[in-house]
């Protein structure tokens, strides 16, 4: 496999990442759910992912009729994908596994289809940050952000409802376990595992100190068991990303 071809795959892949997650608000999806396929948000969201994809095409040299194909196929596909998706119950993790991996199918298809057919120029001069290393960082790190917190969040629905979080700050554990992630993911990156350790004992001295105290034990199991998964999602992220680092 080229540079090229493994900048282009990382490339796509950070398109849809951008596109499912930072692009697309919470008002979006819950009007896919009520709506369905007459949801107004379905189709601009379809409308971005095929904009970023025929984009990001073009500029790896993808001739435009081939480019304009593939990004037929992403669109049509993930506008069936999600469509059927907002039939099924809300906030189910198998659901929103199962949904990505069919969006990431998509895009790995398209992308053979590319560098098979030899559509794609066999040298391009790419700048610093279309390499596949920093594609792939980059990648990394918003994996990290928002889709591990939509991961996380729907994992502990199930005990989420049962825990009296009055009195705390609204979206704060969202926000201290995204930078949390993006501290982890650094340290592991930066081969400072040790680090974790020390972020993890302040964490316990600021939170569960304070959660023992009230003798909620509820929500001190929730928040021990979001913080462990939270942890063990971003190790095991950071991990394969080094290893993939090294193997470039």
């Amino acid at each position: 496999m080229s540079e090229i071809s493994l900048s282009l795959l990382l490339a796509l892949l950070l398109s849809h990442t951008i596109a499912d997650f930072i692009l697309q608000s919470d008002t979006w999806a819950l009007q896919k759910q009520q709506h369905h396929f007459r949801a107004r948000s379905l189709y601009w969201h379809v409308g971005i992912h095929m904009l970023l994809c025929l984009v990001i095409l073009v500029a790896f040299g993808v001739p435009f009729r081939d480019a304009l194909i593939g990004t037929g196929i992403v669109g049509l596909t993930h506008w069936m994908i999600d469509t059927l998706k907002s039939y099924t119950p809300a906030r189910r993790v198998s659901f929103f596994i199962l949904d990505q991996l069919l969006h990431l199918l998509v895009l790995v298809t398209v992308w053979w289809w590319v560098i098979d057919g030899s559509a794609l120029p066999v040298t391009i001069d790419i700048s610093l940050m279309w390499q596949p290393r920093t594609l792939l960082v980059a990648l990394a790190y918003l994996l990290v952000m928002r889709p591990a917190s939509v991961m996380i969040a729907l994992i502990m629905r199930r005990w989420s409802e049962g825990v009296d979080t009055r009195g705390t700050l609204a979206d704060a554990g969202a926000r201290i376990g995204m930078l949390e992630r993006f501290l982890i993911l650094t340290f592991v990156l930066s081969h400072q595992m040790a680090a974790i350790g020390f972020l993890l004992t302040a964490k316990s001295v600021l939170r569960f100190g304070d959660l023992y105290e009230d003798r909620d034990r509820k929500l001190t199991e929730y928040v021990l068991l979001g913080t462990m998964l939270s942890f063990s999602i971003t190790l095991a992220l950071g991990l394969l990303t080094r290893y993939l680092l090294n193997v470039l």
